[in-house]
């Protein structure tokens, strides 16, 4: 057997494709914008912000490079040190997130080993006690 017949399909796939991220991403912002530890993080006009995690999602969890094609390199930690991120607005990020892929249709079991990889992400973006740049790179290319 061709052991590509054998890899199970990418998440990005077993979501349903970009539709699926959509609904996850609007779920999510939905909730962001009434949370008081979150939308004080966010800008005030969220739309911009919905699309590129949209195509970070879709990129990330095995579908097109539509991120990556528009700004290079994710470099996630260096694109949120304008942002202060503490532990408590990990955590948030990670309750909100997981409340919109269920809220989304998206069953426990496929979520799961996703969301291992989506908390060592959260507290990779944790900087609020790092010397870091805090100015805003914007949508530069990254290499």
């Amino acid at each position: 057997m061709n052991p590509a017949e054998s890899a199970a399909p990418a998440p990005y796939h077993q979501l349903g494709g970009y539709q699926a991220v959509w609904r996850i991403v609007e779920a999510f912002y939905r909730r962001v914008e009434t949370d008081d530890i979150l939308r004080p993080l966010y800008p005030e006009n969220l739309e911009p912000g919905k699309q590129k995690l949209a195509w970070f999602f879709e990129q990330w969890l095995g579908g097109p490079t539509s991120y990556s094609d528009r700004y290079g390199h994710p470099r996630l930690r260096r694109r949120h040190f304008p942002f202060v991120i503490d532990e408590r607005a990990a955590g948030r990020w990670l309750r909100l997130m997981r409340e919109a892929w269920t809220e989304a249709g998206v069953p426990r079991e496929l979520q799961d080993p996703i969301f291992e990889r989506l908390a060592v992400l959260a507290r990779h973006m944790i900087n609020a006690h790092d010397d870091v740049p805090r100015e805003p790179l914007g949508d530069v290319y990254l290499d």
